[in-house]
Order: structure tokens, then C-alpha cells, then sequence
């Protein structure tokens, strides 16, 4: 008889290349009308495009004095005060040979080319002496400096920061059009788990991964459900999935996907929708499932089966499924761009594998290592800052420069990424 020949793992790559292709035939999310006060976190689904200048007219920067540059052409002239200006209001055109008293933001008044600080003023039997010749254009913010009318402000695909806020109020948008949050289901699996505040019987262990996996999603800007913990039982677990799929885009598993006897969610998969694939070669993580769930209504939500081990399932929760989550919300594909940094660390057994392993930058400007690298070290995701990427059968000597991509790039993708 023939021996049995595995089936080679897939490379992530080839299963980052897969998402990406299924994600293009899958529905895109629909779009809302929020109140841009609510609005942080959200995706922008369309451009917004700047009905007005920013700032509206020339204003001053400072609080001093408003002033016809030719009437100070040189250090310590003295001129009468003609008006006062505040934030709010607009002063009458600047009358030749005076100067306006002005607060930071406040217009310039017509005339006036530039604005005298008033630490470089003296006040002087009742008229203003300047200690030092101005300028023109000195300590005056330009109208439309910062935003010109009918420019587009933010982009539609964008995640709305504090900032991106700030600056969607500064042109007047009481609303935006964002993409829905994308819906996602969470499943445990497993006759051990027991819910912390519970007793823990013999054999059993808390379970990590729900609570895990629910901040992670929270994180990410999506809605999560918990929809508890699988028992290992083949019928429960498709009538679970089924349940599952009508009104979530995305229904994410731990556990339950390695070849034991106990694992019924490849099975489950197969019978309720289609498995795409099974299996990568990446360390921690292995045993990934991806695949589709059919609706009543013929469509299909998204399946992602991460691996119950709680380390590994962080590290793929990452690597597979926070760039699929974006682009379920509205943003484009991304991964983020490693940065080069020094190994304080010896790395003598390479794998067959492409291994992330967790890391922390340290005060010398290098990355130490966990000294515990365990799929089931979970710990050691509270310990790290982000991983770094070793490629099959790669060693790492210290003082070797290693790919290290932060954490916090991983779950907020930086403005500027590349795609795997």
C-alpha cells in the first residue's frame, strides 16, 4: 500500500492572495449618514470635498497690532490706535499712518499687510511704538491656507481619526457617509471551556479566546457578537454556523480546525457552505480554516476558523483577519510595512514554516525576544509590542537586522502600507 503523502501546507502569500480574491466577489458593505460627531473610528464612504475656505478670511496669528507695513518702515515708530479687532468680528478698513489693535484670530482689517506681535510693542502716550519693522505678510494666516474651497479634505476609504474629525467640522459637515460597521460573529469551541466565575473542573481551563477575540474585534472598529461556547458536536456545531451566517458578515471560530477526532468545524464548513482552504505554513497557526457559509437567501457570509491554542490564534487574528475586517468596513486592503531593526537575540532553529515571534523593542533601539514562543502562551502577547517575520528555514545571530512590524500597526493600519 502507498503511504499517505500530506498535503503541503499553503503559504501564507498564496492564503493572503486567496482572502483578497474572495473579498472582491463578496458583496461590499452598504453606506449610512451619521452625525459627524459620532462619526470616530468609522470608514468614510465617499469623498468630502471643502464647501469653504479654511480660514474663511486672512487672520491673525498673534495677539498685537494690525498694521500698513509702509507706515512702519523702520524700528521704533510710533501710531495711534484706530480700532480694535477680536476673534469674531470684522474691523473697518485700516485708516494710513494707524494701527488696529488685534487678537489671535481675529480678520485683518482691509489694508493691513501685516500683524505686529505685541511682545515687540510699546504702548506710548496713548499710540503704539513698534520696536521692530515688519514684514508684509508677517504673523497673518492666509484665507484658504490650510483648506482651499472645492478641495477634496478626506478621502472616501479612510478610518475618521480625532483628527480627520477635526477637520471634516472645520468645513462645516454636520454629516458624513461612512460604510456600516461590518458584523462578526464569535464562536468558542470546545467541551473543556469554562467561562471565568465559574468553577474549573478537572480538565477543564478558562476560556481566553472569547474575550480575546471580542476586544480584538472591538479594536478594530467592528460589531461583535458572542454567540458562546460549540460543544464538540457535529450536528450542534452546523445548526451553530448556519444560525450564525444570516446576519453577520463574518462569523470567526477558535478552535476546533486541527484533525482530531473532536474537531468538527472543517466538516461543518463543508456541509453549510465551502471550504476555500485549510492548513498554512506559518508558525504559530497552522491549522487556519477559510471558507464561505451559505444564507437562506442563497448569499454567503464569510468564515474564518482560527486555532484554538490562544497565542496562535492572536498571531492569525492579525495576520488573516484584520485585513479582511477592514475591507469589510470600507477601507482598502492593507498590511503594514515591517521597519528594519536589530535582533538582541539568537533565533539557532529554524522552521520549515514562515514564523512571527513576539517581540519588544528595547531601549538600545533593537527588539528582545519572549523567551516562552508557545502557540498557548498568550502571555507573551501581552509582554510584546509587535513580531517580527522570519522566513522559512531562517536563523537569526544577534546583531542581525530582522522585519518587525508594531502591534498597534497591525490593529490601526498607519496612513501609508503595502500590500502583501
Amino acid at each position: 500500500m502507498a503511504a499517505h503523502v500530506p498535503k503541503p501546507l499553503m503559504p501564507l502569500d498564496d492564503a493572503l492572495r486567496g482572502l483578497r480574491e474572495a473579498l472582491q466577489t463578496h458583496e461590499g458593505p452598504a453606506t449610512e449618514v451619521i452625525d459627524s460627531f459620532e462619526a470616530l473610528g468609522r470608514v468614510l464612504a465617499s469623498d468630502l470635498v471643502s464647501p469653504v475656505n479654511v480660514p474663511p478670511l486672512d487672520n491673525s496669528a498673534m495677539d498685537g497690532y494690525a498694521v500698513r507695513c509702509a507706515d512702519v518702515a523702520s524700528d521704533g515708530v510710533a501710531l495711534p490706535q484706530s480700532q480694535r479687532v477680536a476673534a469674531g468680528q470684522l474691523g473697518a478698513e485700516l485708516a494710513p499712518g494707524t494701527c488696529a489693535r488685534i487678537f489671535t484670530g481675529a480678520p485683518v482689517p482691509v489694508g493691513a499687510d501685516a500683524v505686529v506681535m505685541q511682545e515687540q510693542c510699546e504702548l506710548d502716550a496713548g499710540a503704539v511704538r513698534f520696536l521692530t519693522a515688519p514684514k508684509p505678510g508677517q504673523n497673518i494666516r492666509r484665507q484658504g491656507e490650510d483648506i482651499g474651497q472645492g478641495a477634496m479634505v478626506l478621502s472616501r476609504g479612510l478610518r475618521l481619526s480625532p483628527a480627520a474629525l477635526g477637520v471634516a467640522a472645520s468645513v462645516g459637515a454636520a454629516s458624513l457617509t461612512v460604510f456600516k460597521q461590518a458584523r462578526v460573529a464569535v464562536l468558542t469551541t470546545g467541551n473543556e471551556l469554562v467561562m471565568p466565575g465559574q468553577p474549573l473542573p478537572p480538565g477543564a481551563i478558562y476560556n481566553s479566546n472569547r474575550h480575546m477575540l471580542r476586544g480584538l474585534i472591538q479594536a478594530t472598529g467592528a460589531l461583535g457578537s458572542d454567540l458562546g461556547i460549540i460543544p464538540d458536536d457535529l450536528a450542534t456545531t452546523r445548526a451553530k454556523l448556519r444560525q450564525a451566517a444570516q446576519d453577520h458578515d463574518l462569523i470567526l471560530t477558535s478552535g476546533g480546525v486541527s484533525v482530531g477526532e473532536e474537531d468538527h468545524l472543517k466538516a461543518a464548513v463543508q456541509a453549510e457552505g465551502e471550504l476555500h482552504f485549510w492548513q498554512l505554513a506559518i508558525k504559530p497557526g497552522k491549522p487556519f480554516v477559510f471558507g464561505r457559509l451559505r444564507r437562506s437567501d442563497g448569499s454567503h457570509a464569510l468564515y474564518m476558523g482560527l486555532p484554538g491554542n490562544p497565542a496562535a490564534s492572536f498571531v492569525t487574528f492579525l495576520l488573516l483577519v484584520r485585513p479582511v475586517l477592514g475591507v469589510l468596513a470600507g477601507e482598502p486592503w492593507s498590511w503594514p510595512a515591517p521597519t528594519l531593526l536589530r535582533a538582541d537575540f539568537d533565533w539557532p532553529r529554524a522552521d520549515k514554516r514562515r514564523e512571527f515571534v513576539r517581540v519588544r523593542r528595547n531601549a538600545a533601539g533593537g527588539v528582545s525576544l519572549y523567551p516562552h514562543q508557545g502557540s498557548g502562551v498568550l502571555t507573551s502577547a501581552v509582554w510584546a509590542d509587535g513580531l517580527v517575520d522570519l522566513a522559512p528555514g531562517q536563523t537569526v545571530q544577534r546583531g542581525d537586522v530582522v522585519p518587525f512590524v508594531s502591534l498597534s500597526d497591525w490593529l490601526a493600519p498607519p496612513a501609508v502600507q503595502c500590500q502583501a
